[in-house]
């Protein structure tokens, strides 16, 4: 006997009110409330309702403490936001969602500072800028230290109670009411109360807007409040919508660990703890995060939750620790006054002892799947916030972007609606099947969903998993329609979706971690799961991810140590400033639609070839059918070698030129001067090491160019390794004291210093370099330099010679015994080599 099918409707009195309105909105958070008060501005006459479960001031929003993440400061760019978003994202950001957060999204923050939103400020009146985890410069503004989210709620709901917005409280919604060609009409809700209604009613609309949050009540532990029980995306699932991404939810890394057995909502302490200084420590007081990533304590949620989870098992420890407690009183009594007072009342003095801490269900960055205006494949029916998958999060949200995603999101729904003006259609009543979970199987769905599907996960705990979810359908006694039944049939609805989907997704991949299928598989996995119910139950199909480039050319760069995800990115943003909103009209006007022709990407000067990859993935991305290479990079190609063929629309080729080229002639460049600095040296021992002296945004590509001409590189950032120099030495009063302060704060982290003179050589040698930048030295103090080194170091100590070096005088820099000669023109300013693209006939 099989198990009973999850139901279509929820099981339910007749609606025993109606109420009609333009437009209806679940969910009384930052993205409803702003759908209804941007809507009401657009419609001064139109009837807009809001229904929320619970007050109008509570839901998930007034819980978030870091802020708003946005570009406001002038050296900050939307291109730097978006990137830091597609990061996170592994591969799975809709680039053009993303473009649309980071270039809407300032706009948007001002018109909520309009609303009356306040947030903190510098003595002069700026913003005060935060960093969170993720992001690489300071662009999260906050309120109150860390009440961020009370503040927004605060502002929302005054703006509204000043309108006309209608509100039902405490009202819990059901399902979804369609129309005869299932459009959605509306929705029935249950008011759970007394007052002018009460009940179960229904609400007949033109749009419905699900801004319903969350579903962190899905887990034993949650940062989530208890009214986050999934009710949109359940509702969603019931009424036929593609919902997608569902099994990427994110366990934020650091909540107040109250102890074991500890179940419920826990307090968060928010990443810009992090932001600001704090750093995670086990046990033992160890800093386990430094060498796990570049951005060390402040890397993406979903790396610092998993090198916590891993340092959990390793220790059999059930926490680790946060420490802040340099910060000093006044600074958490300030800028962190929530958190200090949620540590204090719990019995934990972050002043003077550090905060224990584990991961915890958070944040869902799947949801009900939408467009760039928040339709779903439901017609009538929108989603925004944290119930939708806008395709901004991919597999991992970057912080501070969920109150953004809300805010540019919601103005864009109300637009819609406005634009395209839903016309009415009589509500039909609905025939599908209807069933109700016992109340009483809540604790074990959270149970069993926090032991086998949350932040590890494997076959054989999902299996067990959805067996346990199977069981919990089976009820011995009829269940009556109340709350807690509903509440529990939604979580047993989205806990089952959610399993099926991590059991199908073979792969690790941002917040999704299976520990059978521990590795990224672009080639296989670089695509979203989309769920859909049906009467015969659960239906899962693969979407391939539409902005990537083909798996191959992904497995291909990831070889090369590059991000398939990051080069992407730069592509579409390549192309977005050559394009521009017209595309390229010379060929749109000179070229018909369906010519197409071969063409033969051509050398036209001796060189190295580097970036071969990386320019056939801008041809395929605007519709090249083939692409055969004749080279490879890092090969010696001549004057006239054809070093690729490609076949495919003549307009497409053509305008990817342009930008395939610019790459190509660049990163060739680069590998072709880094060979002539090889070739001069070759046979001494010495090698060629490039600087950070590189282009915003080409770093990667560019130590990659070096490294196919023949070099290697030096760091990739200024977290790899500490650096000494003058400036670094002055400020901290000597050089014993510079090193003495890095050892202090990066115990584990190697120090390199760069000394100018002769003399300050065996002072540095005292301290314990392990790397001796001799800055502008003569190649006669160089020779000398490196027999002091050898007299005196009793560890292995490497030098490298930089500043003023040239191809002339390389060879008797690299006769004298160092290990490198640093060369920044490498990047910084190496000629293109010419290349060329040429059509055939």
């Amino acid at each position: 006997m099989s198990a009973p099918a999850i139901p279509l409707r929820l099981t339910a009195p007749d609606p025993g009110w109606t109420v009609d309105a333009d437009v209806v909105v679940v969910g009384s958070g930052v993205a409803g409330l702003t759908v209804a008060l941007r809507y009401a501005e657009l419609e001064p006459a139109a009837k807009v309702l809001v229904v929320t479960k619970d007050g109008l001031s509570s839901g998930s929003t007034r819980w978030a403490q870091g802020g708003i993440a946005a570009v406001l400061d002038p050296h900050d760019t939307p291109e730097e936001h978006l990137n830091d978003t597609l990061v996170a994202g592994v591969g799975l950001c809709d680039v053009r969602a993303v473009r649309t957060l980071v270039t809407d999204g300032p706009g948007a923050l001002r018109r909520l500072m309009d609303r009356g939103a306040r947030f903190d400020r510098t003595g002069d009146g700026e913003l005060q800028l935060g960093r969170e985890g993720g992001h690489r410069r300071r662009r999260i503004v906050h309120a109150g230290g860390d009440a961020t989210g009370a503040e927004v709620q605060r502002a929302l709901v005054e703006a509204v109670r000043a309108g006309s917005i209608e509100v039902i409280e405490h009202a819990l919604v059901l399902d979804l009411i369609k129309d005869a060609q299932g459009r959605a009409r509306g929705v029935t809700l249950h008011v759970m109360g007394e007052g002018a209604r009460d009940g179960v009613g229904a609400v007949h609309a033109r749009a419905v807007v699900l801004a319903t949050g969350g579903m962190g009540q899905v887990y034993a532990v949650t940062t989530n409040p208890v009214v986050s029980t999934a009710d949109g995306v359940a509702l969603a699932l019931r009424a036929g919508a593609v919902v997608r991404d569902i099994e990427f939810v994110q366990f934020h890394p650091t909540v107040l660990w109250l102890g074991a057995g500890s179940t419920g909502q826990q307090p968060l302490i928010s990443e810009a703890v992090r932001g600001e200084g704090a750093f995670l420590i086990d046990h033992e007081g160890e800093r386990f995060m430094t060498g796990v990533h570049e951005l060390a304590d402040l890397a993406p949620r979903d790396v610092v939750t998993k090198a916590i989870t891993r340092r959990m098992r390793e220790t059999g420890r059930e926490h680790v620790y946060l420490d802040g407690r340099h910060f000093g009183r006044e600074m958490w009594e300030t800028r962190f006054p929530t958190i200090y007072a949620a540590c204090r009342e719990h019995g934990i003095d972050p002043v003077t002892e550090p905060i224990p801490v584990a991961p915890a269900a958070h944040y869902a960055s799947g949801g009900v799947r939408t467009d760039l205006r928040g339709r779903t494949s439901i017609d009538g029916l929108y989603a925004c916030g944290e119930v939708a998958c806008t395709g901004v999060h991919g597999a991992n949200r970057l912080a501070s972007n969920s109150l953004l995603e809300g805010l540019v999101f919601a103005e864009r729904i109300a637009e819609d609606i406005h634009a395209v003006r839903p016309s009415p259609g009589d509500p039909v009543p609905a025939t599908a099947q209807e069933g109700l979970v016992d109340p009483r199987v809540r604790s074990r769905i959270q149970a069993h969903m926090s032991a086998g599907a949350s932040v590890l996960r494997s076959r054989e705990s999902l299996m067990e998993t959805a067996r346990a979810l199977r069981d919990a359908r089976w009820t011995p006694v009829a269940v009556p329609p109340r709350t807690e039944s509903w509440e529990a049939t939604n979580l047993l609805t989205v806990a089952t979706a959610l399993t099926g989907a991590a059991a199908a997704r073979l792969e690790t991949r941002g917040s999704h971690w299976r520990e059978d299928h521990d590795v990224r598989d672009d080639n296989e996995w670089l695509g979203h799961l989309d769920v859909t119910l049906t009467e015969e139950g659960l239906r899962m199909t693969y979407t391939p991810h539409e902005d990537t480039m083909p798996a191959r050319l992904a497995q291909e760069l990831t070889a090369a140590g590059l991000d398939p995800a990051e080069v992407d990115a730069l592509i579409t943003r390549a192309l977005d400033e050559d394009l521009q909103e017209a595309g390229d009209v010379t060929s749109l006007a000179t070229i018909p639609a369906e010519q197409r022709a071969v063409a033969d990407v051509v050398a036209r000067k001796d060189g190295v070839v580097a970036g071969l990859a990386v320019a056939e993935a801008v041809f395929v991305r605007l519709g090249a059918a083939r692409a055969e290479r004749a080279a490879k990079d890092g090969e010696r190609v001549r004057a006239g070698d054809v070093l690729m063929t490609l076949e495919g629309p003549v307009r497409g080729l053509l305008t990817a030129e342009r930008t395939a080229l610019n790459l190509l002639t660049h990163l060739s460049g680069v590998a072709t001067l880094t060979g002539r600095w090889v070739e001069e040296i070759d046979g001494t021992g010495a090698r060629v090491r490039d600087s950070r002296k590189t282009l915003p945004g080409l770093r990667a590509l560019e130590k990659y160019a070096v490294r196919c001409g023949g070099g290697v590189n030096h760091r990739m950032s200024l977290s790899d390794a500490a650096l000494i120099k003058d400036n670094h030495v002055v400020a901290a009063g000597g050089v014993a004291e510079a090193f003495r302060a890095v050892r202090e704060r990066y115990p584990d982290l190697p120090i390199e210093v760069e000394i100018d003179r002769l003399d300050q050589l065996d002072p540095v040698l005292d301290e314990g370099a392990e790397l001796i930048l001799l800055d502008n030295f003569t190649v006669e103090d160089t020779a000398r330099a490196v027999q002091v080194v050898k007299n005196r170091a009793k560890n292995r100590v490497a030098l490298e010679a930089s500043g003023g070096l040239t191809l002339e005088s390389a060879r008797d820099v690299a006769d004298t015994g160092v290990d490198y000669l640093a060369v920044g023109a490498l990047t910084h300013s190496a000629p293109a080599l010419d290349i060329a693209l040429d059509l055939r006939g």
